[in-house]
């Protein structure tokens, strides 16, 4: 019974790990710039195809492609938040909706060109391959690196947005964006460096969690309601909610996964409703 839950607990949180640095770039700019970007998944996955397709045909290390794949990413993102996102800045809900629906078929469509549409084999180095063993337990190696990797980044991200002028200027365009703007932020400016943060987050989630969540042309519509709900259960331009949300939601539907597999994702989304029962605005929500 003990070994059995440090293994839901490990899993879990390597899952939640993932899932949180997929997310909170989309927690961040929906929080910013009040756009509905369904569309969040599409970064992840091409830092994923990135990442895999330097390793396998470049012949590249893990950890370089990775890297690359995060910058050749956060650019395009930087692109089309300077072309295409700008232009729908105070449209309604629903012309986001569609705009980010299109460019999740457009962007499917191209990669099954490109790729295929099976998913793209991972080779991952020696040294993440295998167990670790830590104290009276064997855990694995990929995944004890995904949640220590992990743990870095989340780091890094709070120093930024609670210790610097860049993370202070984000926070106060969170709180009041006309008042940010009015004080001298350029919000504009803004917006595409912090679309271009959340876009390179979302392939470095996609690229790392490869093994976990494969990278296939299905890849945006699979996996967009757990990003929505991480979201939506952490708090929109909240750092620490996607946090917390992302770690209970990786826990919740591991636990499923191996105690109740019958269930499928039932007991995820019950304990989705909880929470937005009990906190309506997110955990961790704006005031």
């Amino acid at each position: 019974m003990l070994t059995t839950t440090v293994t839901i607990l490990f899993f879990g949180i390597a899952y939640g790990m993932v899932l949180y640095l997929i997310s909170v770039g989309l927690s961040v700019t929906m929080g910013l710039m009040g756009f509905i970007n369904l569309a969040h998944g599409v970064f992840a996955m091409l830092g994923g195809y990135a990442t895999v397709t330097l390793m396998n045909q470049f012949g590249l290390p893990f950890f370089l492609s990775l890297a690359i794949a995060c910058l050749l990413v956060t650019v395009a993102g930087f692109v089309l938040e300077r072309t295409l996102y700008c232009r729908l800045y105070g449209r309604s809900e629903l012309d986001q909706v569609l705009f980010s629906i299109g460019l999740i078929f457009a962007s499917m469509a191209l990669v099954r060109m490109a790729w295929g549409p099976l998913a793209q084999p991972v080779q991952l180095p020696a040294y993440l391959k295998g167990q670790t063993t830590i104290g009276p337990y064997e855990l694995p190696s990929y995944r004890l690196a995904l949640v220590v990797f992990g743990a870095a980044v989340i780091s890094g991200l709070w120093l930024t947005f609670e210790r610097t002028l860049f993370g202070a200027r984000i926070r106060a365009a969170v709180d009041n964006g006309a008042m940010a703007q009015a004080i001298g932020i350029n919000t504009n400016r803004l917006f595409a460096l912090t679309f271009g943060l959340g876009t390179g987050l979302a392939a470095l989630g996609g690229g790392l969690g490869a093994d976990i969540l494969a990278i296939v042309p299905a890849y945006p519509l699979q996996h967009i309601v757990y990003f929505m709900i991480v979201v939506a259960v952490g708090g929109l331009g909240s750092i620490r909610g996607p946090f917390i949300a992302a770690l209970a939601i990786g826990l919740a539907d591991t636990a499923c996964q191996y105690l109740v597999p019958e269930m499928g994702a039932v007991f995820v989304f019950a304990l989705v409703f909880a929470l937005l029962l009990w906190r309506p605005n997110g955990i961790i929500s704006r005031r």
